[in-house]
């Protein structure tokens, strides 16, 4: 059982908010506990959940260096490319097919 006081959806005090809202402040977390979660009822599933942090507590975003940048740069390239064709597919590889569409379907490519 949690000991978090649980919210109804849209409902929860000021001075809380979800990590997007903090995000969208540009806030972080910073290192804090969750204080108090919102749900979310659905029809046949159990019920949606956010964590939500003080804002009072919540610290700036980090800047992005240009070190940072050249990695998320590098990495999101390394997504893109096919490793059965060894080209760049122009999108970001699905995981699901772990190759690029052509290479995932190469029945559909004779076909048209």
């Amino acid at each position: 059982m949690s000991t978090l006081p649980i919210y109804p959806w849209r409902l929860a005090p000021d001075g809380l908010a979800t990590r997007r809202q903090l995000r969208a402040l540009g806030l972080r977390p910073g290192g804090q506990d969750v204080v108090a979660q919102l749900e979310r009822p659905r029809r046949r599933r159990g019920p949606l959940v956010a964590y939500l942090y003080r804002i009072d507590r919540a610290r700036p975003v980090r800047p992005m260096t240009t070190g940072r940048a050249v990695a998320l740069a590098k990495a999101n390239a390394a997504r893109r490319w096919c490793p059965t064709c060894r080209h760049d597919a122009g999108y970001v590889i699905p995981a699901s097919l772990g190759t690029c569409t052509p290479c995932a379907y190469p029945e559909a490519q004779r076909a048209a």
